[in-house]
């Protein structure tokens, strides 16, 4: 394995590399604002799907596609510039969503576990016996904490750092315990994804339905690809092609009718990104049926920079998608 080796380039030259790697820049000055505000590597990773290839056959008569560093004859920095724009508008909206249906999971697992008691989070018969039993490395057998546990502790870290007045209104007055109605809003999506997982069925059954998922194996799933897509928007990540590496499972059309659509493909992964916006719909529906975030996400995927390599297929958006009932309350 060889050690990385290459120069480092100052701004205009980066300019020039790009020209010479057949990306038309009409402005100078734009390419180098681009390149200053936003950097290379960002910029070259919203130009890779414009990259040429080649395909080669092995022994096998198996085909390989390789990508190579020079570009399709037609693209501009410009294509780079309107895929930076759209994405960057594509992740406010999905956090925006995310908020909300963050906020929303955070009320009723307080208010469903909190009928249970109190503390309930505290008692092991809150959850199922893979989340709160204690668990052996696979390797050498030693007894490790249970994934409960690592989540107390997780938890309790989140609460001993917190700088929240009604925190510190419970050190004050109350011992070191807090009702599961007043944690959650401690909880990041990440906290309540694992919670989540951990209850026992009814009680997690009943946070589904709450929220118009059949079942809790499903509003699991959904929970997860939230906080794994909410991530890459908070961290500014590409968006807009992303292929997920966690996609949410898919309801049958009879169990979940406005999502029957996404049953159309074969696997997930295969429509990208776009299942992940269409739950976030779907939750949204369900908390508030008259919120517009459906029609203007589905104005934004509208306005997708066409171009003759991409479209909204490149986001896993198939053909008569955006006119489903889901987009349009």
């Amino acid at each position: 394995m060889m050690r990385y080796a290459k120069p480092w380039l100052p701004f205009r030259e980066q300019v020039d590399r790009l020209i010479a790697r057949g990306v038309l820049v009409t402005s100078r000055g734009t390419a180098l604002n681009l390149l200053r505000t936003v950097g290379y590597y960002r910029v070259t990773g919203y130009l890779y799907p414009f990259r040429q290839s080649v395909t080669t056959l092995d022994g096998n008569a198996r085909g390989h596609t390789h990508v190579l560093d020079v570009y399709r004859e037609g693209t501009s920095i410009e294509d780079a510039v309107d895929l930076i724009e759209f994405d960057r508008e594509l992740r406010l909206l999905v956090l925006e969503a995310v908020e909300r249906i963050e906020i929303a999971l955070r009320t009723q697992i307080g208010y469903s576990v909190g009928r249970v008691g109190a503390f309930a989070h505290e008692h092991s018969h809150t959850f199922v016996a893979a989340f709160s039993e204690a668990r052996a490395d696979p390797m050498t057998n030693a007894a490790q904490p249970s994934r409960w546990e690592e989540w107390l502790n997780r938890v309790d870290d989140r609460r001993s750092s917190s700088d929240e007045a009604f925190v510190e209104h419970f050190r004050m007055k109350y011992d070191d315990s807090m009702p599961i109605w007043a944690l959650t809003e401690l909880l990041e999506l990440g906290h309540l994804s694992r919670l989540y997982a951990g209850l026992r069925n009814d009680l997690a059954t009943e946070i589904a339905v709450a929220f118009g998922a059949p079942t809790k194996r499903v509003m699991a799933s959904w929970i997860a690809t939230l906080n794994y897509v909410r991530n890459l928007a908070a961290h500014h990540a590409r968006l807009f092609n992303k292929k997920l590496v966690i996609a949410p499972k898919r309801p049958t059309p009879a169990q979940v009718p406005l999502l029957a659509h996404l049953t159309e493909t074969a696997a997930p992964k295969e429509f990208g990104a776009y299942s992940a916006f269409a739950v976030m719909a779907f939750l949204l529906r369900s908390i508030a049926p008259d919120d517009d975030w459906p029609g203007r996400f589905e104005g934004h995927l509208r306005a997708f920079p066409v171009s003759d390599v991409l479209d909204l297929e490149s986001m896993g958006v198939a053909p008569g998608w955006l006119d489903q009932e889901l987009w349009h309350p």
